[in-house]
């Protein structure tokens, strides 16, 4: 009975080692559930069901562009005008943030990362590096205006600025980050030529299935930008089961999952006594105090909460705007996108090689952001 039952548990082990996240936020939950136990209904109030309905809707629409055929049809188009290893580099960093500036840097990832996918079937990339240097130029972009991220959004609001206000403010930030990723972009790249030898013709785009999956698109993250992402789900869900229902039953619904334990464990840490006395005893009375806090606790509970959490200690807002837009970077927790990035790719052994390249860029981005923060 020993020896029959002895495989499961190595099976079990070997999934949790293929899903690191959810592992660490099982635990998490664990932990906090012993630390300060909730009742279920408490901490079924602490999900953003907006934002995991938002998620969802993405995930099924990207995957019905997928199974249309129109991204292979794009990427296909794409490695016939680029010629180059550091040249499609280039060009889909500064797709993905200038997208992200104005679709959100979440919505960016879900159009920039499928794409990517269709371009390694065509030719042989360097896809680890390709889906770092996207991660991170998401949450540059982003960086520029009120609807490149949600903390952005909430800042925005809660300091009364008008929007060109706050793109002046922040814009700086974002050039000098988009700068900087740039250039390590340049150097990360070669200039090889991409190996066109492996490309077939472009298998037929089903336009009807695109179409409408383009408009669905289109209409869904309006609904979603209008704060109604749960009737645009229902919508989604019931025209892509009739039309294309492996869009609805295929996608990835661990990633769902992930975001449901985050906002869980998340909310929960930050709400524990021991993380409001930290931060009430670090004496946010200077604007390099509050960047700093914004970056650290970034790195920790993820940006949107950190922002949220400390704009209870400061009415400084362009200091913590500064701080948490730099602690998207480092630690794959600061910023929920870098957890979709990753989870898109469906690429293993992803994480060693992101932080190898996150967390020096979030090192020199925070130097950056300092220097603009006292010289700006």
């Amino acid at each position: 009975m020993e020896e029959t039952g002895a495989p499961a548990p190595r099976r079990w082990l070997g999934w949790l080692a293929q899903e690191p996240v959810l592992s660490v936020l099982a635990l998490g939950l664990i932990v906090l559930q012993w630390v300060r136990p909730q009742p279920f209904s408490v901490l079924a109030g602490l999900i953003d069901w907006q934002t995991v309905a938002t998620l969802a809707g993405l995930l099924m629409l990207t995957k019905a562009l997928e199974l249309s055929g129109c991204l292979m049809w794009l990427a296909h188009r794409i490695v016939h005008h680029v010629r180059s290893e550091r040249g499609l580099a280039m060009l889909l960093v500064v797709f993905a943030a200038v997208l992200s500036m104005w679709l959100t840097n979440d919505v960016a990832l879900f159009v920039v990362v499928p794409l990517m996918v269709s371009l390694r079937a065509l030719t042989p990339l360097p896809f680890r590096r390709l889906v770092i240097v996207v991660a991170l130029a998401v949450n540059a972009g982003s960086v520029a205006t009120p609807l490149g991220n949600p903390q952005n959004l909430f800042l925005w609001q809660l300091s009364g600025v008008s929007f060109g206000r706050f793109v002046v403010t922040l814009g700086p930030l974002a050039i000098a980050l988009m700068v900087l990723l740039l250039a390590v972009t340049a150097c990360t790249f070669r200039a090889k030529p991409l190996d066109l030898s492996g490309d077939a013709v472009a298998l037929p785009v089903q336009r009807m299935h695109a179409l409408i999956a383009a408009v669905l698109f289109a209409a869904f993250v309006l609904l979603a930008d209008a704060h109604h992402p749960l009737p645009g789900l229902v919508a989604v869900a019931i025209v892509l089961l009739v039309v294309k229902r492996d869009a609805v039953l295929k996608i990835d619904w661990l990633l769902l999952l992930i975001f449901v334990l985050m906002f869980v464990v998340l909310r929960s840490a930050a709400a524990l006594p021991v993380v409001h006395d930290a931060i009430a005893h670090a004496h946010l009375d200077s604007p390099l105090r509050v960047f700093a806090a914004g970056a650290v606790l970034s790195q920790g509970i993820s940006n949107v909460p950190a922002a949220i959490l400390l704009s209870e200690f400061t009415h400084d807002w362009r200091a913590l705007a500064f701080g948490v837009s730099v602690g998207g970077f480092g630690f794959a927790i600061g910023s929920l996108a870098n957890l979709i990035a990753v989870r898109l790719a469906k690429e293993p052994r992803m994480w060693l090689p992101f932080h190898l390249v996150s967390i020096p860029f979030a090192l020199a981005s925070a130097a950056l952001g300092a220097w603009l923060l006292v010289h700006g």
